[in-house]
This record gives structure tokens, sequence and C-alpha cells, in this order.
């Protein structure tokens, strides 16, 4: 194994990730491996890189997918068409003990990747490959962007309003692999304690957000119509949904059950009559006279502030949001509250970095630095025995 490079405990300590990833799914893998601990070498392609380094400029040059998914990662740049480059692979796989890859279909394969090539030389290795459609069926060759998964797995279809269907506004397919890659390497890890045997994972795309999709899925069972889209509203539970306030500004609130029910017409708008009104005495009742609800409801919205209108949902403990931009999320009162945000190195200075989700009082995550391309290229290629006459020839021959 290669020596760990992390301070402390941390549950994957210890474990050698070698990624063969690029854009978002196989990073979002990887990265959140790197948070617990695992040493990930990431493999680019010299002197271009993980194609995300170029999706944007955003984060003072660099790219905001790529800072978001490649912190806390090493970059060995390999050109993996090269004459050495068969032989370094071999050197690596034999300290790693996972391999993460979402290449093209196929690409894994030709590059000597493949589980069946694997396994027998290394028996406790663990291959997560990520694809669109997965690794047969009609469907497996097919390119699989994000945005086509979304159409393919229905969830553009529910989202939008009812004249328009609309994308998730990110990269959904692409975040539900990754995290599906993710918990399914820790279970092959944990299944390897006990066995002593590695695991071949199969992740795709498609299936990780029919997954993600099962809800609006099962609403349609036996051919049952599907839940009309709604827009900022939910489509089976009034009141639920974005309302303007009369000072221009907007809350998201919605009601669960029938005495939250009476409170908020009671308490917040202070019309206690509508809870009784014969068309909305029931959550079905309320959906099918949807319009006119809302109508009333923004009629007397029309007449508050925003903070009033706030307060009163507070106090009858109605829950409610404001509606916030990605940006308001830097200086969102709960996050400082909280202290999510430190600070890691880059290749252009110290930027926050958002901690990952789920505290635990035993480990800190690691925050490590964003890597520049084939940072960490002699560093690795002197780990795995090349003299620096070696290097300097691999560098000459852009092999590395």
């Amino acid at each position: 194994m290669f020596p760990s490079q992390t301070h402390g405990i941390r549950p994957l300590d210890g474990i050698t990730v070698l990624s063969f990833e690029h854009a978002v799914a196989g990073p979002v893998c990887t990265r959140h491996l790197a948070d617990l601990g695992a040493r990930v070498i990431k493999i680019e392609r010299p002197g271009v890189g993980d194609f995300a380094r170029g999706y944007d400029a955003r984060v003072r040059g660099l790219s905001s997918y790529f800072v978001w998914a490649n912190r806390s990662k090493e970059s060995l740049t390999l050109d993996l068409k090269h004459p050495q480059a068969a032989e370094i692979l071999e050197r690596l796989l034999a300290r790693s003990d996972v391999v993460v890859q979402n290449l093209a279909p196929g690409a894994a394969a030709r590059l000597g990747l493949s589980i069946e090539r694997l396994r027998p030389q290394y028996p406790r290795i663990v291959v997560c490959d990520i694809s669109g459609y997965g690794a047969d069926g009609p469907y497996r060759d097919r390119k699989a962007y994000d945005l086509m998964i979304q159409a393919e797995a229905g969830l553009i279809s529910v989202t939008g309003t009812a004249d328009l269907p609309a994308r998730c506004g990110f990269s959904a397919a692409d975040v539900s692999a990754g995290m599906y890659a993710y918990s399914s390497v820790l279970a092959a890890l944990l299944l390897r304690e006990r066995t002593g045997r590695g695991s071949h994972i199969d992740v795709s795309m498609f299936e990780t957000l029919a997954e993600w999709m099962g809800n609006p899925m099962y609403y349609t069972f036996e051919g049952q119509p599907a839940a009309p889209r709604t827009g900022p509203f939910h489509p089976s539970v009034v009141p639920y949904g974005l309302f303007r306030v009369g000072d221009g500004g907007m809350v998201m609130m919605g009601v669960q059950n029938e005495r939250e029910w009476h409170t908020y017409c009671a308490e917040v708008l202070g019309r206690p009559a509508i809870a009784v009104d014969p068309r909305f005495t029931s959550n079905t009742l309320r959906t099918e006279h949807r319009a006119a609800l809302e109508a009333l409801i923004g009629d007397v919205l029309a007449q508050l502030t925003t903070p009033v209108l706030e307060q009163r949902l507070a106090d009858a403990q109605i829950a409610f949001a404001r509606v916030n931009g990605p940006g308001d999320l830097w200086t969102h009162p709960q996050m400082q509250a909280r202290g999510r945000f430190v600070e890691i190195d880059s290749p252009v200075g110290r930027l926050p970095a958002l901690r990952p989700p789920g505290d635990n009082d035993s480990f800190a995550p690691r925050m490590g630095a964003v890597p520049s391309l084939g940072q960490h290229s002699t560093a690795i290629l002197g780990e795995l025995g090349y003299d620096g006459q070696a290097i300097d020839r691999l560098l000459a021959e852009h092999a590395i």
C-alpha cells in the first residue's frame, strides 16, 4: 500500500484509489472517498487533463466543476498509449485497493482494466465501472450525457410547468451516479474485510436516477396518470409551494395535515373561515380547487411584507423557507453558525470549500488541495521505483 497522507485515523486511511475519471460522476465518487481518507490518484492526459478543467473559469480562472469534485486528490499525467504506460499502470495497480473509471464504453477494457483481466492477478481489488446505461443491454453503447439521462429517466418530465418540462438545475444524473458509486465502493470494502475478496461494481447513471424517480414511478403504478407538472408547487399537497408577498418577496411554505391547515388559516392568513369552506376541508378537495384557494391566499399575502409573513409562519410552526439562489449559500446564516466552510489550497491560492455532510465525532474529513495538472507525477513515479533519469526521459517523450 502507499503510505497514508492524512493525519489522525479516518475510515479509509491506507486505502489507495486509482481513478480514470473525467467530468462529474467519477470525480464525485472519488472526492467523497478522499474525504474519508483514501489516497486518490487521478490519471489525466498530459497537457489536457480531465476536460472538466475547462468547463468554465468561474473560480479565479479554475473550473467550478473541477474545484468542487477534485480536492484532496493527486494528479498523475500519463499518456496511456505510450509504450511504458502499461508498466506504470501495472505498478500502480499492484499497490491499489480500488479502481474507479467512467471512460467511454469499452475504453477501460482496452486499457486492461476490466475485472476479468484484473481479478486473477489482484483478487482483493475493487473495480467500479460507471457508465450511462450499464455494462449490457441495448443502450449500452449510447452516449450518455447528464441531460440525456435526465430525459431518459423521466426527471425532466416531472420538472417544470404545465406548459413546458425543464432540466433539473444541476447535474442530477452525474451526481446520483457518483454517490451510488461511492456508497457501493464503501460496501465492497466492508465486504472485503469479511471475505478477503474484491468486487466488481457496475453503476449505471440511468439506473441511479431511476431509483431517485421511485416515488413518481410508483405514482403511475398500473397505468395511472403521472402527477401534473406544477412548477414551484407540490402536485398533490395544497397549499404547498412558492407564494409572492406584498413587498415583492417570495416565500416557500407548506401545510402537511389538517391540524396545520386550521392553524395556517387562523394564525397566518387571519381568515379561519377559509379552513371550513366546503371546497377546502380536505387535502383532496384543496387539490381539486387549487386555483381558487391559491387566489385567496394570494389576496391575503399581497397585504403583508416578507418579514411579517415569516414571523407569522414561525409563530404558527408552519414550514417555510426563503427562495435563495446558489450564491446565497456562501453567507447563509445556518452555514456560518455551523462552520461549514474551511479553506483549502489550490493552484490559484486559498479557496473556501464546503465540509462534507455527516459530521462524525471520531474523525475530521480530509480537506486537501485541488491539484494542478500533473502536480504529483514525479513524486508518484519516484514511489513506483523510477529514478530521475527515467522520469526525465518520460517527460521528454511527453509520456507524463
